[in-house]
């Protein structure tokens, strides 16, 4: 039987208005669009890092 993956529930709580390209790109590329959306994503050091990229508008939180 497989091991179960971690998720991170991923919630936008700031928004992205008069940030640099990179972080509205990074913020985009984690599957949110607006405030208050939240998205499941695996628990990789690829997510990990984009997460902390954007920690400043993002909630996080371990499923």
């Amino acid at each position: 039987m497989a091991k179960a993956e971690k998720m991170l529930k991923i919630t936008q709580v700031r928004s992205a208005i008069g940030l640099p390209k990179d972080q509205k790109a990074t913020v985009r590329a984690l599957g949110l669009k607006r405030m208050n959306d939240t998205v499941e994503q695996a628990d990789t050091p690829v997510i990990r890092g984009m997460v902390f990229k954007v920690k400043h508008l993002v909630r996080v939180d371990e499923v």
